[in-house]
């Protein structure tokens, strides 16, 4: 089963120059209690982007060249990657980027997103739009750091 989470301001705004937005500690520790012990599946320049390897979670790293893979498991064909997994009980977290959000959204059943209250005009990675009549809508809690309130939301496909 594939799932996604993501942090996105008012516009579906995820990312800017490789990097996260908004730094929010209280939801990064959300996505941490989330993602832990799960897999994670993400595109090669997410997977750069990261300080490390995320602890206690198995990585699956799209990517079209070699890299060095000590400790994650290289996806080289998106649709066999799909194909194995997604009937799967055990749940795979999508965590980006912009592209892999996109590709995987139709076979997401779920989507656990951070809404954030703020805006980003010069943001350059977006989340894919999706139509919110095809899922039930929960918020799982409300938070605000540094001054930015948001909301941890899931939607769950109908």
């Amino acid at each position: 089963m594939f799932s996604m989470i993501a942090a996105i301001g008012k516009n579906r705004e995820l990312g800017k120059n490789g990097g996260l937005i908004w730094q929010l500690p209280s939801d990064l520790k959300f996505f941490k209690e989330q993602t832990t012990g799960k897999k994670v599946f993400m595109g090669k320049r997410t997977f750069e982007s990261l300080p490390r390897k995320l602890p206690n979670r198995e990585h699956f790293v799209l990517t079209d060249e070699e890299m060095d893979s000590e400790g994650i498991n290289l996806v080289w064909d998106l649709d066999k990657f799909v194909k194995e997994h997604l009937n799967s009980e055990e749940e795979i977290f999508v965590i980006g980027g912009g592209m892999v959000y996109k590709q995987m959204l139709p076979y997401a059943k779920r989507l656990v997103l951070t809404e954030i209250n703020a805006e980003c005009p010069d943001a350059d990675t977006y989340f894919p739009e999706f139509n919110k009549q095809d899922f039930d809508r929960k918020v799982l809690g409300s938070n605000s750091d540094n001054g930015i309130s948001f909301e941890h939301v899931e939607y769950v496909r109908k």
